[in-house]
């Protein structure tokens, strides 16, 4: 789906945005792709394989066992640390960073940053 409408509000630009991202960001067995998805209040992160569509390992804010104390941006380090841990429990060291169309910064970077940490190459 095209969204080619320019000036029709912040949705369609970050929607236009992410198709300008995937258009380069493939994962694959080796180096699969690693898809955050951010909302007003909860953060989601996905270890997916695109040649078979598979997500392999996912951490999000909205776990029952996730711990919700602390800032949005400190919540969005524990998912990217807790994302870290599983992929490694799953065998997998490096991934691809896919933004999702946001910017990267603030929660994004926060995720991506809780992963490095966590001992995956980005």
């Amino acid at each position: 789906m095209a969204y080619t409408v320019k000036g029709k509000g912040k949705v369609i630009a970050r929607k236009r945005r992410h198709q300008r991202v995937r258009k380069n960001v493939n994962g694959t067995a080796e180096r699969p792709r690693l898809v955050v998805t951010r909302s007003n209040r909860h953060m989601v992160a996905q270890v997916v394989n695109d040649q078979v569509g598979h997500t392999l390992v996912s951490a999000s804010t909205l776990e029952k066992d996730f711990d919700g104390k602390g800032t949005k941006v400190e919540k969005a380090r524990r998912v990217g640390e807790l994302i870290a841990q599983r992929a490694k429990d799953a065998g997998i060291t490096a991934v691809v960073f896919d933004r999702g169309g946001n910017k990267y910064h603030g929660r994004v970077a926060a995720v991506a940053e809780g992963a490095r940490e966590g001992g995956l190459t980005l």
